[in-house]
């Protein structure tokens, strides 16, 4: 089986995990794989009481985790912020959540880099950001 991610290049550090906080996991759950099309990885529950749920955006090396029963997880639900979707074509990516029901801010041009933002129920805010020049 050939492995799905990148080798680690000697000297890089890759940002491989985000913890999430949120206040109900499988309302965060259903957000993040049913409307804004993240793939479920993992959901399990090691032990009385934790539950780790990790999810990855289509086309990345990076996951987001949520769990309960963990010490190392951020405290405050919604306490996430500006966290970066970058995508080839904003106005399709902001089409395609719309049409999913998520709540995405109109299209914005920032001097040549374009963003449009988004929050999950909990309110850990996102931003879909296009570089004409990485597409």
């Amino acid at each position: 089986m050939t492995n799905p991610t990148p080798p680690v290049p000697a000297g890089a550090m890759m940002l491989e995990l985000v913890m999430l906080p949120v206040a109900d996991i499988d309302r965060s759950l259903a957000f993040y794989r049913d409307r804004v099309g993240f793939t479920l990885d993992v959901d399990v529950r090691p032990a009385e009481g934790v539950r780790v749920v990790q999810l990855t955006p289509p086309g990345s090396y990076c996951s987001v985790t949520m769990t309960t029963g963990i010490g190392q997880a951020p405290p405050e639900p919604g306490s996430v912020r500006g966290l970066h979707l970058v995508v080839a074509d904003i106005e399709a990516a902001r089409a395609t959540l719309v049409e999913r029901g998520v709540d995405v801010s109109p299209v914005q041009d920032m001097g040549g880099v374009f963003y449009a933002w988004f929050a999950d129920p909990d309110g850990n805010t996102w931003a879909l950001q296009h570089m004409p020049w990485r597409a």
